[in-house]
């Protein structure tokens, strides 16, 4: 019976170890909010202060998830989508992330419309050039040859 407790306690703190922020970049973020803030030059965060922005962060994560899933489910659908989060925003009285989170969603579904149409542009043109890529001197013919010959020349030493 006292196994069965440390696996609990093991597996609570994996749990809130996956959970948890990269405090790299919490760090860095709260910093970089705090300069624009300041007037200082240099800002140093002590670690409690993380800690407390880390887990507030989380709890907001966790809050924000599960009100865009009863949005969701309340549409009959079992994936969020951005619409879910954005009403999940309003539901939860922080209206004023919408504007900012739709700019930056619209950004990023530009940068991946790009990549893709760079993707499939270099797929394209490889396939106009017969699909083949061309053979690596060292995997054709006389790449080979030339491989077996520095192999028998060292062989020889």
């Amino acid at each position: 019976m006292a196994e069965k407790g440390k696996e609990i306690e093991v597996t609570e703190k994996v749990v809130s170890e996956a959970e948890e922020l990269p405090k790299a970049i919490v760090r860095r973020v709260v910093k970089e909010k705090l300069s624009q803030l300041s007037t200082d030059s240099e800002i140093s965060v002590l670690r409690d202060s993380l800690l407390a922005f880390s887990e507030s962060a989380r709890i907001f994560i966790h809050y924000l998830s599960a009100t865009a899933n009863d949005t969701c489910k309340e549409s009959n659908r079992q994936i969020i989508n951005a619409e879910d989060v954005f009403k999940a925003l309003e539901e939860i009285d922080f209206p004023e992330f919408i504007g900012p989170l739709r700019a930056s969603l619209e950004e990023f579904r530009q940068k991946n419309a790009e990549k893709k149409a760079a993707s499939s542009k270099a797929k394209e043109t490889t396939s106009k050039k017969g699909g083949k890529r061309k053979e690596s001197p060292a995997k054709s013919e006389g790449g080979r040859k030339k491989r077996r010959e520095v192999e028998e020349e060292d062989n020889a030493d």
